[in-house]
């Protein structure tokens, strides 16, 4: 009786684990059909002519039973298919719209009050003979372009599906399970597409946001929930996003392409100033005005913002800006960048790794044997053309294309970094050593951690301060000598799903927490309504103010921001005294 007890709760355990895996692993329905009813044959065949032999013939039907749900799970892998515009079944169609190279039709949101037109070409593909070459523009077409699913996300090393999932599981709380969604996304060096979101209807000269997706310059898509644009084109704003070149396709350096084209190492920066251009000759046609364009970016994205707020050739191409969890206006940007020397040092010793002579060479390998190298080139490059000098230098001499600027970070920056490398009392000194050097004794005198608790979150502030904050006080005063008006915020507010960490505001600044999610409560979505609002207006005139909204001061002495976390409120920067020892060890000038 035990036996036969401990036989069905160890069945019931390692199917529940196959249907998980299943479910997880975003396989087809027919995997489904299979896996039941490969359990009713195994069970039948178990429990008639297998129970009562020897224990190796059990074993072998053991075996057996998960040799083939392995071959289940292969034969129904779910496929590669492009992700569509909408989620809803059979949407409709929007009228035409000419664009400079063809005309094109978008898709309807359900209610009908939002056109999206997701995988407009905005340059040439950069395969072939065009890789590491600037963007190009793309070939012109007659017949009407259906633009109704979006383009393949740029070229990056890919996770298996169920490893996706449980990073949603354990990092964003909010799987759901779902018969829609089995299978993967499409990755390809064929990227260069944009994606508007504009209010149904003949509009005209509405605000244009622009937004830049992060991802550490390594990973990423456009068509991310999170950001996606219905929330601005319901309040009468058309967003615009894009894919660009990522990893070692979008920012490799090499001395032969620096001397044919006279730049290299930014080819996803130039993928960006060329969407930026395609919207200036071409939003007009969707009802937007190409003489009201704000730029965005999070994460590597405000990275790239930042670096089109001082590049030549994105002048002229946008009005304002908008930064979220990251610059590189410090005089040492503590990641995402690096000096033309250090950028064709990496490059020779990558045509070594693989045999190669010349960028020439390295076109001909497949892209899927050095898309891992972009653990080693994801960096921004002081190139002399995109960027004639690093931003702090250029901003210091007074160079900037935008006319306002709105930029903040969130309390737990440091959150998804560390999850692995939380400190304690036994390793929290040396890390502070190894990240202040000489001035470290002055940092542990701020930051004085009694006990493992206290070092742990001592750690995570300082992490945060040192790779995300600092950058912002640092843009936020150069900002200030160039008379620009500057809001700053500072994003505090919990909630079940990404909290206060990193990216975590995103879903609030677009307007789009899911409207049947748990994991945000009533505030949550008031808060929202707050940040988008703030946004919006700062979208459409510079100026994120108005008169329902609690009065955002201009930072004009670097010291006083915006909260938005359990109240909205003017506070004072949080982290002056160890910003002042960091101004000491990078000879910050002001």
């Amino acid at each position: 009786m035990i036996m036969k007890v401990l036989f069905w709760i160890f069945f019931v355990l390692l199917n529940c684990l196959f249907t998980a895996v299943l479910e997880l692993n975003k396989n087809t329905m027919p995997g489904w059909v299979m896996l039941v009813t490969w359990i009713i044959v195994w069970l039948l065949f178990y429990r008639r002519r297998v129970v009562h032999m020897q224990w190796f013939v059990k074993g072998l039907a053991w075996i057996s039973y998960i040799g083939v749900f392995a071959l289940i799970l292969r034969l129904t892998w779910p496929p590669v298919r492009a992700v569509p515009a909408v989620n809803h079944k059979n949407p409709v169609s929007t009228d035409v719209y000419e664009t400079q190279y063809g005309p094109v039709s978008g898709v309807f949101s359900q209610d009908q009050s939002i056109e999206v037109f997701a995988g407009i070409p905005y340059a040439a593909p950069p395969v072939d003979e065009l890789r590491w070459k600037a963007p190009q523009d793309p070939e012109s077409w007659t017949e009407v372009r259906v633009c109704d699913h979006f383009a393949p996300m740029s070229m990056q090393s890919t996770n298996l599906p169920i490893y996706n999932s449980l990073a949603q599981i354990i990092g964003c709380h909010d799987y759901q399970i779902s018969l829609h969604d089995n299978y993967r996304e499409p990755v390809s060096e064929d990227s260069l597409y944009l994606n508007i979101w504009k209010p149904a209807g003949d509009v005209k000269d509405c605000p244009v946001a622009v937004y830049i997706h992060g991802g550490s310059l390594q990973t990423g898509q456009p068509w991310y929930a999170d950001y996606s644009g219905e929330g601005y084109a319901k309040d009468g704003v058309i967003c615009v996003n894009m894919g660009y070149r990522l990893g070692v396709f979008g920012f490799l350096a090499d001395e032969q392409a620096l001397k044919e084209d006279g730049t290299s190492g930014n080819y996803g920066l130039l993928d960006q100033i060329k969407a930026l251009q395609w919207v200036k000759d071409n939003i007009a046609s969707f009802g937007g005005d190409p003489d009201n364009v704000t730029v965005i970016g999070e994460s590597a994205g405000a990275v790239c913002v930042d670096a089109l707020c001082v590049s030549p050739l994105a002048s002229g191409l946008f009005d304002r800006a908008i930064l979220e969890s990251s610059t590189v206006s410090s005089v040492q940007p503590p990641h995402s960048y690096r000096t033309l020397e250090e950028a064709l040092a990496s490059s020779k010793e990558l045509l070594a790794r693989y045999n190669c002579a010349s960028l020439d060479d390295l076109r001909k390998i497949p892209a899927e044997q050095i898309v891992g190298e972009q653990e080693t080139q994801h960096h921004v490059t002081i190139d002399g053309t995109v960027l004639p000098d690093s931003p702090y230098a250029l901003r210091r001499s007074g160079v900037h294309n935008e006319s306002a600027l709105l930029h903040g970070f969130n309390t737990e920056e440091s959150g998804p970094f560390i999850i692995f490398s939380h400190a304690s009392m036994k390793n929290y000194k040396d890390r502070i050593r190894t990240f202040f050097g000489e001035y470290a004794d002055e940092v542990l005198a701020l930051y004085p951690a009694k006990n493992d608790i206290e070092a742990d979150r001592y750690w995570a502030q300082i992490y945060g301060a040192v790779f995300f904050n600092y950058s912002h006080y640092c843009l936020n005063r150069l900002a200030v000598e160039s008379d620009i008006p500057v809001y700053e915020y500072l994003f505090s507010k919990h909630n079940g799903r990404l909290s206060s960490w990193h990216s975590g505001e995103m879903v609030y600044t677009f307007g789009v927490i899911p409207e049947g999610s748990k994991l945000y409560d009533a505030y949550d979505r008031q808060l929202s309504d707050i940040m988008h609002a703030y946004w919006v207006r700062f979208v459409t005139d510079g100026d994120p103010n108005s008169p329902d909204l609690p009065l955002w001061q201009v930072n004009t002495d670097s010291q006083r921001m915006m909260e938005f976390g359990d109240e909205v409120r003017m506070i004072h920067e949080p982290y002056l005294k160890l910003y002042e020892i960091m101004d000491r060890m990078q000879g910050f000038e002001s």
